[in-house]
């Protein structure tokens, strides 16, 4: 470096000035590297969607009863979950809750009734309502006179998660063809 210094002084052209560090440096090389970076194996890509969509039609599969003839063509439903007030299910009862939305299941196939029951849940439970009405109908029109998705709808609606509670309706809203069922609130 010395020697740069000296140089420098005696020269003042700046082209002298980059051949002389050139010359200085000549003699350098490059270090090898024996390093090598370690090696992560990537984790396969997740359909997290697709995961999230699965595990929602799982939610909301409804298993159907084994035995059809759980509940009479005449008899009343009546549900409540743990903890729900019996002041709460006496309103229910009376139908002193507004009706906010309801679903008519007449005509349908068990099938169409399944999905279609499942997918108005959610859409309330998701709009933030509170109470609703649901028409499974008597079972006159069914084989044998026995009221098939009443049955059903009984059976499924245990298994949802949003149901509070639900009670056959008064005669001026369909009365045990119908029934008022009080949903979760969203958190």
């Amino acid at each position: 470096m010395n020697r740069l210094k000296q140089m420098s002084k005696n020269n003042d052209n700046p082209d002298d000035d980059a051949e002389l560090f050139r010359a200085e440096f000549s003699d350098i090389r490059e270090l090898a590297q024996d390093k090598v970076p370690p090696f992560r194996q990537s984790r396969p890509p997740r359909p997290a969607k697709r995961e999230q969509d699965d595990q929602q039609v799982l939610k909301d599969m409804l298993s159907d009863p084994i035995d059809l003839a759980e509940v009479e063509t005449g008899e009343e439903l009546l549900f409540a979950r743990d903890g729900i007030q019996p002041k709460v299910l006496q309103k229910l009862r009376r139908g002193q809750y507004s009706i906010e939305a309801e679903l008519d299941l007449h005509r349908m196939t068990s099938d169409q009734a399944r999905a279609a029951l499942s997918n108005f849940i959610n859409q309330s439970v998701s709009s933030g309502l509170r109470t609703v009405r649901i028409i499974h109908g008597k079972g006159h029109g069914s084989p044998g006179k026995l009221p098939v998705l009443k049955n059903k709808v009984n059976h499924w609606l245990k298994q949802k998660d949003q149901i509070l509670a639900f009670c056959s309706s008064r005669p001026v809203d369909g009365g045990t063809g119908a029934i008022y069922v009080l949903l979760k609130r969203l958190r």
